[in-house]
């Protein structure tokens, strides 16, 4: 059986984080606790979507971030823009990073995770690494600083790919599940914190209208 849904209460509407704005795309910074698009239901109503649509009627969503994680969050401004915004994704001409707390300390203090993925489907929505059935997913990790008090590392994360839970499943598989993952995580680790300690820090990218090279950043809230 698929596991339960997490309880969803959306965090109070206090007004959109806007970072960058123009004719063509939109950059906000998401909060934790905001699902990126309608979920099923009239109470998972309230999105990152919709709230950017309130005030832009044209913004169209381009990727996901997980409910449970806050950072930069990339729009495009009518079809044609998704359309071309999407093409870039998928043929990897986006430079995203993220910052996560992470359990213990990585015993080297960068390297490469390449672990392929698939939905554990009777445990959906839950990833598990599967060499015969999952798809190809690569990770880069960079040690950053300690956090004695909570026994855990700030880790900068870049995936390559873009296979769902991707970072929560790679960290947890290194031994270092992300703090505050309810899903992966072991109950001591997801209690350490009161939210998914994972923050989409950096997105860059060629402005595919007007050539110039892009890079926003986010500071995460942890």
């Amino acid at each position: 059986m698929p596991l339960p849904p997490l309880p969803y209460t959306p965090p109070p509407d206090t007004g959109l984080v806007l970072l960058y704005a123009d004719e063509h795309l939109l950059i906000f910074d998401k909060p934790a606790g905001l699902l990126s698009v309608p979920g099923r239901g009239a109470d998972k109503a309230d999105c990152m979507a919709s709230r950017a649509q309130l005030r832009y009627a044209d913004a169209l969503v381009v990727h996901r971030l997980d409910m449970e994680t806050s950072g930069l969050f990339l729009m495009a401004r009518g079809e044609a823009m998704q359309k071309t915004l999407s093409g870039m994704f998928e043929h990897r001409q986006m430079e995203k990073s993220y910052l996560a707390l992470v359990a213990g300390t990585p015993a080297e203090a960068s390297g490469r995770v390449d672990l392929p993925l698939v939905c554990d489907w009777p445990n959906r929505p839950l990833q598990k690494v599967d060499y015969t059935l999952g798809k190809p997913a690569t990770s880069f990790y960079e040690y950053l600083k300690a956090y004695p008090a909570l026994d855990a590392s700030l880790m900068q994360l870049r995936p390559i790919t873009g296979r769902s839970h991707q970072l929560r499943v790679h960290m947890c598989a290194l031994g270092h599940p992300i703090l505050g993952d309810r899903l992966y995580a072991p109950q001591g680790i997801q209690e350490k914190t009161s939210r998914l300690m994972l923050h989409a820090h950096r997105l860059a990218f060629t402005h595919p209208v007007t050539q110039e090279v892009c890079s926003f950043v986010a500071a995460p809230a942890f």
